[in-house]
């Protein structure tokens, strides 16, 4: 779950990206190329140690809006652990989903999206979208609302089953695997829905 303390003192860009830089493992970005992950403008960092930074950073939109800007692949990741979702703009997910290169950055972005005012709206208009990586965000934030949103209901989850057979049959690997959680998500949520 997402870190929700607020932070009071912002951190400087320069030094955030210091840090990174000085966490970067060559050997950890030829590992991600394994798996899929463009890691292009990457340096190589864990999930694990981004997450600590996240923590240490706290919700900043600011800071995620700066670190985005970057095109560093793991501040990108950074960004969207310290993402606020209640108050990036709908603005702010547009662009960052004009970025959407590989499945990493959507699976870990897409928390703040499912959890800002704008995540039901964006899995519906981004499962209709052409984009590989943007329709996968698509299918991420619904399984994430059906795991982690405990306010939302049976019946705006039922909703998304119809998009879900209808996009079942895209034959691109990384949406297909979005589509299959999504739909794994909403019938491990309860019995009703199973």
């Amino acid at each position: 779950m997402r870190e929700q303390n607020r932070n009071k003192t912002k951190p400087r860009l320069e030094g955030v990206l210091a840090r990174l830089r000085s966490m970067a493992d060559p050997k950890l970005l030829e590992n991600e190329h394994r798996l899929g992950i463009d890691a292009e403008n990457g340096l190589g960092i864990s999930i694990w140690d981004l997450r600590k930074v996240a923590k240490e950073i706290g919700l900043d939109q600011s800071v995620a809006e700066q670190l985005w800007k970057t095109g560093i692949r793991e501040a990108r990741l950074l960004a969207g652990y310290v993402a606020d979702p209640a108050t990036i703009s709908e603005a702010t997910i547009e662009r960052w989903a004009k970025d959407f290169n590989s499945w990493d950055i959507v699976d870990q972005v897409a928390d703040a999206i499912w959890l800002s005012p704008y995540g039901v709206r964006k899995a519906f208009e981004w499962s209709k979208r052409r984009e590989e990586f943007v329709k996968r965000a698509a299918f991420v934030i619904m399984a994430g609302l059906a795991a982690e949103v405990k306010e939302i209901s049976n019946a705006e989850l039922e909703k998304f089953l119809p998009v879900i057979e209808r996009e079942s049959t895209d034959e691109r690997n990384f949406v297909r695997k979005a589509v299959n959680w999504a739909l794994r998500n909403i019938g491990k949520r309860n019995a009703v829905l199973n």
